[in-house]
């Protein structure tokens, strides 16, 4: 982010600041010393101590023309509806099948270039669903696209949006959607089964299908500068009118033995590894493993060298690894 733009955010910001967002502020100066860039995180720390804006008559802050919006929260006790992840924190190293790869990568190309895109009155994919098993990589997914995009991540938290208050639930996901469309973001809806089951099952109440119903309005009415991303692991139970309602629905699978190889030298990069390693027989001790279990696996080998006093990984350590993950699974 360049300087003049980092200015610009701290000032408008600075028109109501809060604890949480000064807390954000002052790490984003450390940040800026630490990557040795000290004029411009004394101009940061100025601009912070300036006075504040004159308050209006019946004591409130004036509005900023270009201020940041509030994240969405429940009317009933103001608790969060979304918990966002800094962009220091979004992973997005992610070893997929070539097919799959090409197309998160045409998502991100298609973002880049929405404003060519609205000349010929075309838009982006901005509705995507990611399925697939446990651990195979759907949240790592939502946080590469927030990466790529430079998007912050607005997870949905549905412990607060749940309600067991009648038509509270169905007024919280109306407050995330509006927020999304009025702040560009990455709206994750992780394991969104939770809120868009199939209508129709004898177990459910008319509550149940409302909030279906209303979740296919508004991702039929999303048109924010962002992302709406869901994933599950139940795509099977989802109804069907939510996946028509995405532009891309994206199966994640297990790692084939190929992924499983990057995989493995893609955690281990930071530290050295014996070149007599047989890539491809340690992979095919892990044919079957889940993304996340792979890299546990690498990290452990890891893990093994440090506490054994060595500075390169061998074969023994990954058998050691091997082995203790097998036992768990």
């Amino acid at each position: 982010m360049k300087a003049a733009l980092i200015k610009r955010l701290f000032s408008a910001v600075h028109q109501g600041l809060t604890p949480d967002v000064g807390v954000i502020c002052a790490r984003i100066i450390e940040s800026e010393r630490e990557h040795g860039h000290a004029k411009l995180a004394t101009d940061l720390e100025r601009i912070l101590k300036e006075s504040p804006p004159t308050k209006t008559a019946d004591g409130a802050q004036p509005k900023a023309i270009h201020g940041l919006q509030p994240l969405p929260s429940s009317k009933r006790d103001a608790t969060p509806l979304v918990v966002v992840i800094p962009h220091e924190r979004l992973r997005h190293q992610m070893v997929l099948p070539e097919m799959v790869e090409s197309r998160f990568l045409r998502i991100e190309k298609e973002y880049a270039a929405r404003s060519r895109l609205a000349m010929f009155g075309l838009r982006p994919r901005s509705r995507i669903m990611l399925h697939g098993p446990p651990g195979c990589g759907k949240s790592l997914g939502a946080e590469r696209l927030a990466w790529a995009t430079g998007l912050p991540l607005h997870k949905v938290r549905f412990d607060t949006l749940l309600s067991s208050y009648f038509g509270e639930t169905a007024v919280n996901l109306r407050r995330v959607f509006d927020a999304a469309q009025q702040t560009p973001c990455a709206l994750f809806l992780d394991e969104c089964d939770t809120i868009a089951r199939a209508r129709g099952d004898r177990n459910d109440v008319g509550e149940a299908q409302r909030i279906v119903n209303m979740l296919l309005q508004m991702l039929e009415d999303y048109h924010g500068n962002g992302f709406v991303i869901a994933a599950t692991n139940l795509e099977e139970s989802l109804d069907r009118a939510i996946l028509r309602r995405f532009d891309e629905v994206i199966e994640i699978p297990k790692p084939a033995l190929p992924e499983i190889v990057k995989l493995l030298k893609q955690t281990l990069s930071a530290i050295k590894t014996d070149p007599a390693i047989l890539w491809e027989q340690v992979a095919v001790q892990m044919d079957g493993l889940r993304c996340s279990d792979v890299t546990r696996a690498a990290e452990n080998a890891a893990k093994r060298t440090v506490m054994s006093n060595r500075d390169t990984v061998i074969g023994k350590d990954f058998e050691g690894a091997i082995a203790e993950l097998k036992r768990h699974c």
